[in-house]
């Protein structure tokens, strides 16, 4: 990797590229990076909006990778989009609940359910569709 980051997300694309976004070094990151393992080699992309850590990252059908919540200096509810054929971010609605170490899981429809993590106010029982 470019820069040494802990508490990010890696995403296999479907060029076979891992796409590395956020986490923590030890300052907030919004960089990311592609990784070409035919190669072994890294290279910079397009840094996200807002930097964040304890996000998820998940794959849509299209292609495009979903990054939602984390934290910054507070809890995100914040969410973005990452276009790997044109390698930028677009940012995209927001998620109803700040949260982060939550977990994001790809449904058979194709929506993405967000569930728990921390909050503002502690713990959360609650979950989203996005």
């Amino acid at each position: 990797m470019n820069a040494a980051r802990r508490f990010h997300t890696a995403s296999t694309l479907a060029n076979g590229l891992v796409l590395a976004a956020g986490g923590y070094n030890p300052a907030n990151l919004k960089s990311a990076e592609l990784y070409d393992p035919s190669t072994g080699t890294w290279t910079t992309t397009a840094n996200m909006s807002i930097a964040r850590y304890y996000h998820t990252a998940s794959t849509l059908a299209n292609g495009s990778i979903l990054v939602a919540g984390g934290y910054n200096t507070a809890n995100l509810n914040s969410a973005e989009l990452y276009n790997p054929s044109t390698g930028t971010w677009t940012t995209t609605a927001n998620m109803s609940i700040a949260r982060f170490i939550h977990t994001a899981s790809i449904l058979t429809n194709g929506k993405i359910l967000v569930a728990g993590g921390n909050g503002t106010s502690g713990y959360l029982n609650s979950a989203e569709l996005y």
